[in-house]
Parts: structure tokens; sequence; C-alpha cells
């Protein structure tokens, strides 16, 4: 075996015991291992999935093989299994496995011929959703979100709460129990909007940098290499990204961002669907009857703080907020619009139907909407009463 790959193994070993604390998915996706079929993790750059390879890689490092697809390319993924398995080795940790060519083929050949186990990563979901139907049956997806505003008080502050739930909204006396265990941690949710929601920013000063860089990875890189985009279309994924973070949220969709960049609503859909799946953008549909079937588009943190800033975004980094804390939480969730296309309350989760905003918003929101449970989710947060709770309940659901 190739020495750089045995010296590569050894630092993964001991940077996973540097990782004392685990996300808080870490023991169901151990409870995966004794299954036969491989485990995908799929997230954001920076989520942490390549701390999970190497904590499982630590945990286990006398059956356990660590490889970084991106730093290391390999010639023959086979051979190296092949290897591996003779050396009695019974799990291999593929770290970035898009950057190996047609490797859904090479997972199955492996899958087929051999008894090692697989657990393998990726930054970018749309090659992962294109997995063969042989093969989709062989794999288990797991998606690796960004930090809940809960993981980010348990690693920042070391402060540990138990998981929200939406049920839990109907009952005031929980809620306000609930919310003065939180309250002395309330001035912080101002910094996680900000962007302390993916690993690496909870060690630096200013992360914003660091986010520009994971969108110029993504689109210069990630999306080219894939070949979802060509690199000819680079800028113009840029300009979309400056076109919605520079916009309010409700006034994007294909059509909006196909005439601002003069684009065809084919390619505008086809961008903003790369950037969905690339976990940059969210793409939330509308619940309505005669309704125009084009989504509201939102973004995930910080991203939005590059073309604008705090205050005069802070209405759409709340739906940002919200979004992308339903969409990891595996909630079904809709944006809802009236027929003649005006202002409605902004969400349909299940049966609830929710406003995010601030102290302004009352029950007039909710007019046509009496037969469903009302919420209104408020930042800065204001008293508690029979609709009212605070938005930061939310960043408590995982």
């Amino acid at each position: 075996m190739d020495d750089r790959l045995i010296a590569a193994n050894l630092r993964a070993i001991e940077e996973g015991k540097r990782y004392v604390r685990k996300r808080f998915l870490y023991d169901k996706m151990k409870t995966y291992l004794g299954e036969k079929i491989y485990l995908g993790l799929v997230g954001p750059r920076g989520a942490g999935k390549t701390i999970l390879l190497k904590q499982l890689l630590s945990e286990s490092q006398t059956t356990a093989f660590y490889i970084s697809l991106e730093e290391n390319p390999i010639t023959s993924l086979f051979d190296l299994v092949k290897e591996l398995e003779s050396k009695e080795y019974k799990i291999l940790l593929l770290d970035e496995v898009q950057f190996y060519p047609h490797f859904d083929l090479a997972l199955k050949t492996i899958y087929e011929s051999t008894k090692i186990k697989i657990i393998f990563t990726s930054s970018i979901a749309l090659e992962l959703y294109k997995l063969g139907a042989d093969l989709s049956r062989r794999v288990r997806l797991q998606e690796i979100p960004p930090l809940s505003y809960r993981e980010y008080l348990f690693f920042s502050q070391k402060a540990v709460f138990r998981e929200f739930i939406l049920e839990d909204l109907k009952n005031i006396r929980t809620c306000e129990e609930f919310e003065a265990l939180i309250r002395p941690y309330n001035s912080l949710f101002e910094e996680y909007l900000k962007g302390r929601n993916l690993i690496f920013s909870l060690d630096v000063v200013e992360p914003l940098p660091l986010y520009r860089n994971i969108i110029d990875k993504i689109i210069n890189h990630d999306l080219v290499k894939a070949q979802v985009i060509t690199a000819n279309e680079t800028i113009t994924v840029q300009k979309v990204l400056e076109f919605i973070g520079a916009s309010p949220a409700e006034s994007i969709s294909f059509s909006s961002v196909a005439k601002n960049l003069q684009v065809t609503k084919y390619l505008a859909e086809k961008y903003l669907r790369a950037l969905e799946k690339s976990f940059i953008i969210n793409l939330v549909f509308p619940k309505g009857t005669n309704v125009l079937k084009e989504p509201k588009v939102t973004m995930m943190l910080p991203y939005r703080l590059l073309y604008n800033n705090f205050d005069s975004c802070l209405g759409a980094l709340k739906e940002d907020f919200f979004t992308g804390i339903l969409r990891f939480s595996n909630h079904e969730f809709y944006y809802l619009k009236s027929t003649e296309g005006t202002k409605t309350p902004d969400y349909l989760v299940g049966s609830d139907v929710i406003e995010i905003g601030g102290t302004s918003k009352g029950r007039s929101q909710f007019k046509g909407f009496e037969n469903k449970t009302k919420w209104i989710l408020t930042y800065p947060a204001t008293p508690i009463d029979d609709i009212r709770r605070p938005l930061t309940f939310a960043g408590f659901l995982y």
C-alpha cells in the first residue's frame, strides 16, 4: 500500500482523538454500522462530515481505514479494497467520494465482490441522488446538517438542552419553562445567525470570509467537476446568488431569476436546484389552490450576509434560519400564498400556520385560517401568549 495513504490514515486517527464532543447524530449514525448496506453522509462543506469519519476511525482504528479522495486520488478503488480486506480491515471510510470517477459503479462492484463496509461522505448531494437503482438499494443516505442553535450552544457553551418539538408550542407552561432555561443565552442568537452554524466557524473570529471561500469552492470546483454546470456558467451562477442575497425572500422565484439574469426559465431552475443540492439555498414550494407553482427561495445561513448587511436583511435572515431548520429536521412545509398573490402567513408546517416576524405581527395575519393552529414566532422575542412564541425555539428542533 502507498506510504502516503498509511501516513494520512495515522494522522486521521490522531485528529479523531482530539475531537471530544460529538454531533448529536453521532450515536444514531453508529447504529447503522451493523447494517450490511453502505452509509453515505451528505451535507454542506464545513458541517463536520470529515470529523465524524475521523471520530469513527479513532474508535475502531484496528478495523477501519480512512482515505480522503479529494486529497489522495486513487487509481483503483477496487484493488485498494481487496488489499485492505486481505489485511482484515472491516470498514473503509471514504471522504468526498464524488472525486472518484464513476464512484457509483465502483461502489456497486465492491459491494457485490467484497465484504468490507464502506462509509462515505459528499458535500454535493447532486451526485448522490443520481445513484443507480441497483446501488441506491444498497446505500443509506444520511444528511449531516449545519449546527442547530441547540448544537451551537452545546459546542460553544457546553450547554445541554433537550430537543424541542412543534407539539410543545401548544403548552404555554412548557414554553414558559423552556424560555426561562434558554434565556441566559439569548444574546448569542444573533452571533449564530451571523454564521456560527458550521463546525469550523466556532474557532474563528470572523467566519464570513470562510463562507465566501465555500461558495467559490462549490461553484468553481464542485459543480463544475460534477458536470452540473460548465466553467463558462460559473459567473452566471455567482450572479444568481448575488441577486438572491440582495433581494427580499418573497421576490425570488424561477421567473424572477430568469428575468434578472436574462436567461431562460429552464436555466434559472437548473441553477437554483443545483444550489439547493449544494446546501446554499432552500426552495420552498407553495401550498394552496390556483397558485403559481414556483418556489420561494431562501438561503442557508449565513450566505445572505455575503451580499447584504445584518440590519437591513434581518427579516430575510429569520426566514433563512427557519426554513433551514425545517429542511434538516425533516418537516414537510410549504409557503402560503393567496390566489391573488396577496400576503398571507408565511408557512404551513403540518397542521400549523406559522408567521415569522417581530413585535408588529398580530392576528390579522391569519385571516382565512381559522381552522388551523396559528403561531407567530418572534425575534426579538415578545412575551409568550396564546399565539406568540420565541423564534429561537425552532433552533432546538434537532
